[in-house]
């Protein structure tokens, strides 16, 4: 274990939580079993990193987090108790969860029943709902964040790259896992709700199949499958699914996304239908659950009338009577027993039998430098560890290598029945794409031609007398060099036999519609609005990329941002009463820092995992 991590081990934050050992660590944090001394519970606490607490643009993506699942309060969410800060460390303090994420739950299983991927893609559904109205996008919904409590519930967690949704507008960054990554975030576009439920219905699909809809060699591969291809209809590797849920999953995970569901409450909607329609439907449920289906029905249960048959005699009573209290004592002792064998049952599965087992330590292997497909296919490591592969593009080690892994290599770790979480990161290597010929191609139609090869897109316009007013001229690299993936292209466009020439009008101070409005008037071509945050009005224009007065050709891209408003920031409240937590008011101005309130004053409450 890196010693950096171990430091803070019997340390208590805020003469409240005693940090008792390290349970995993994430991107930008370490995650921490602790004791919260003051309600006597065990609580996970987050701690930022060293190596990002040192940056300020971290340490506002770690607020930013914290501020916005503050907000969020369900029961299918990781919960959060509380947000503070001690000298130079800022931590977030959650609720500690017993269970397994769904994609280790599916590991052991495959592919689940329809009916059991329809309980959990529903409170999937459920907890996004609730984040979506706060305005909060999850950006990275996967199985590996998605915890099965024992109790056979879901709770959505690591919301560590969520951000608000006013943020999410604005922000052009890849995010997400790339095997449910929306088209949307695969294009580095910005993105709302909706690549929440794009993934959803990635992981409603590999629930149903066992199987992810698309596969690739390389995480570049596999986004623009994401972005232009079709998966095989689920009930093509399971025939069991019912035709109406495999509609509503391939509505969820539909890449054009105005034809996806447009809320988690329309996909909830549908869900809940779905699943009155087969409790309703007794004929198409097995034998054993007709009973249940028939209770369901409100209208099918009847009380009927008592048939008189004449009255008992005395002796007939008193006879009846007697029978009647030594069959209720035999039917009382009878369910007393059943419950206390179940209860006995119960400690055996989950406390007893473990005491019997005997405990095995195992010395972590070293896997860097090695292939991961052989690794991950190994059978000599499948009851030994859970591998979590994560992927990153490096020319320095071949595709398909292991550049690192944690825990390292050489800790001893106690092995148990559910097995040892081992993260592997691997190389992708470079993918060269090679540039097609796309002279006098309709400008559009090539920009889209290169986004799909996963390449950024750059245009200016330039006079041509062969060349028809907007078709490709030339394109920098030239047609047949290859470009990793990501690497911007440059393209010429036509603007006519000569160019004309107009002045650059001033957006500044107009509403979007009206700058979008004015740019076309001008002849120009509309790059992007970006909404961030600002002083000047909420939904006002206070930047262009080419100043106004200027003499620019026609077609000329124009680039705009838009503000998003102040940025809300926090003042410290109150103290509240130790047992009640209370979400402070956003007041601050966005010009002056958050002080941080002193160890004495009430936490700001946070979230993230």
């Amino acid at each position: 274990m890196d010693n950096s991590m171990e430091r803070y081990l019997g340390k208590v934050l805020d003469n409240r939580y005693e940090i008792l050992e390290v349970l995993g660590s994430g991107g930008m944090a370490v995650v921490y079993r602790a004791l919260c001394n003051r309600l006597n519970r065990y609580v996970a606490v987050k701690i930022l990193k060293d190596e990002f607490a040192r940056d300020v643009d971290f340490r506002e993506h770690f607020k930013a987090e914290s501020h916005a699942v503050a907000m969020l309060s369900h029961p299918n969410i990781v919960a959060v108790y509380d947000f503070s800060r001690e000298s130079d460390i800022q931590y977030i303090v959650m609720e500690m969860l017993e269970g397994i994420t769904l994609k280790q739950y599916m590991q052991k299983k495959g592919s689940l029943s329809w009916k059991e991927a329809l309980h959990f893609s529903a409170q999937i559904s459920k907890a996004l709902s609730h984040a979506h109205g706060k305005g909060v996008v999850h950006r990275d919904i996967k199985p590996h964040n998605i915890m099965v409590v024992k109790d056979g519930s879901i709770k959505v967690a690591d919301f560590g790259i969520a951000h608000l949704q006013s943020e999410s507008a604005a922000s052009g960054e890849t995010m997400g896992s790339v095997h449910y990554i929306s088209p949307e975030q695969a294009r580095g576009d910005a993105v709302d709700a909706r690549a929440d439920l794009y993934s959803l219905g990635i992981v409603m699909y590999e629930m149903l199949t066992g199987q992810l809809p698309y596969e690739g060699e390389t995480v570049e591969s596999i986004a623009l499958l994401h972005m232009g291809s079709s998966p095989v209809p689920p009930r093509s590797i399971n025939p069991d699914i019912p035709v109406r849920l495999e509609e509503i999953t391939l509505k969820a995970m539909t890449a054009d996304i105005d034809a996806r569901y447009q809320s988690a409450d329309e996909l909830l909607e549908d869900l809940e239908a779905f699943r009155k329609e087969q409790a309703l439907s007794v004929s198409e449920l097995p034998i054993n659950e007709e009973l249940a289906a028939r209770l369901l029905d409100s209208d099918s249960i009847r009380v009927r009338p008592m048939k008189r048959t004449g009255e008992l005699s005395e002796k007939s009573y008193a006879r009846r009577k007697v029978r009647s209290r030594k069959v209720s004592t035999f039917s009382g002792f009878a369910l007393i027993t059943i419950f206390l064998l179940a209860i006995v049952a119960f400690l055996w599965d989950f406390f007893i039998k473990d005491m019997f087992v005997d405990s095995q330590r195992i010395i972590i292997q070293n896997f860097v430098g090695e292939n991961s497909n052989e690794i991950i296919n190994s059978k000599a490591y499948e009851d030994i560890y859970n591998f979590r592969v994560f992927y990153t593009i490096d020319p320095d080690y071949p595709e398909g290598v292991v550049i690192s892994q944690k825990p390292e290599a050489g800790r001893s770790i106690m092995l148990t029945g559910d097995g040892i979480d081992l993260e592997l990161t691997v190389s992708t290597g470079i993918l060269m794409t090679k540039i097609p010929d796309l002279i006098n191609h309709e400008y559009r139609e090539a920009a889209i031609a290169l986004e799909k090869l996963g390449f950024l897109v750059e245009k200016e316009i330039v006079a041509s007398e062969s060349i028809t007013e907007g078709y490709v001229v030339s394109t920098k690299p030239a047609a047949g060099e290859e470009l990793p993936a990501g690497s911007t292209v440059y393209l010429s466009v036509s603007g006519g036999p000569e160019l004309l020439e107009v002045t650059m009008p001033s957006f500044i101070g107009k509403t979007k519609d009206a700058a979008i409005t004015a740019i076309s008037q001008a002849r120009l071509d509309l790059g992007s609005i970006s909404e961030v945050e600002s002083d000047f009005p909420k939904g006002t224009i206070f930047w262009q990329n080419i100043e106004a007065g200027e003499k620019v050709p026609q077609g000329t891209v124009i680039y705009l941002k838009m503000s998003g408003g102040p940025k809300e920031t926090v003042a410290p409240e109150t103290p509240a009463p130790p047992e009640e937590l209370t979400p402070p008011v956003e007041s601050s101005p966005p010009s002056q820092p958050v002080e941080t309130p002193p160890p004495d004053s009430s936490p700001v409450s946070g979230e993230g995992t």
